[in-house]
């Protein structure tokens, strides 16, 4: 579900009131556990955080107006999503991440690619996901991104 919102704050006053405070809660503990240097954004039509191009002026896929993606929150249809792009890029991380929601909630966590689904909000590990957004800063995420793209053949 693509929002129209033009800021967090307005993104968040037009959810259902059944998802506004979880998104709220999932804004806070992810603002507080966020390394230095991301911003908080609209970013594809849902709450994003992100390297802000007067860090990494080069810009997502070399695109020197897009800020480089490291996180989002969405409310879609059926499910809370969180979406981490270190959890795309690392394996390592991800396991982690399934290891400890697994000894929580005694279930598999439903992962896709950077997605994280929560289809019931009680499930919702909000400790847990702080502990991952703290885990990676602006510049490791930057050299991590770097060192999975393939070279362009466009000259910079």
């Amino acid at each position: 579900m693509k929002s129209e919102a033009l800021s967090p704050e307005e993104y968040v006053q037009g959810l259902p009131e059944s998802r506004k405070e979880v998104i709220k809660r999932l804004r806070e503990v992810i603002k507080k556990n966020l390394p230095g240097g991301f911003k908080e954004t609209m970013e594809y039509g849902m709450i994003g955080y992100v390297v802000p191009l007067s860090l990494y002026p080069r810009g997502y896929l070399q695109n020197r107006n897009v800020p480089l993606p490291f996180m989002n929150l969405a409310s879609q249809k059926n499910h809370i999503a969180v979406y981490h792009m270190g959890i795309y890029a690392d394996k390592n991380l991800l396991k982690w991440f399934e290891n400890k929601y697994k000894e929580t909630y005694g279930k598999k966590l439903d992962t896709g690619k950077s997605c994280i689904r929560f289809k019931d909000v009680d499930t919702i590990p909000y400790d847990l996901i702080g502990e991952l957004a703290a885990r990676i800063t602006t510049d490791e995420w930057i050299r991590r991104y770097e060192s999975m793209r393939v070279p362009s053949r466009r000259k910079e």
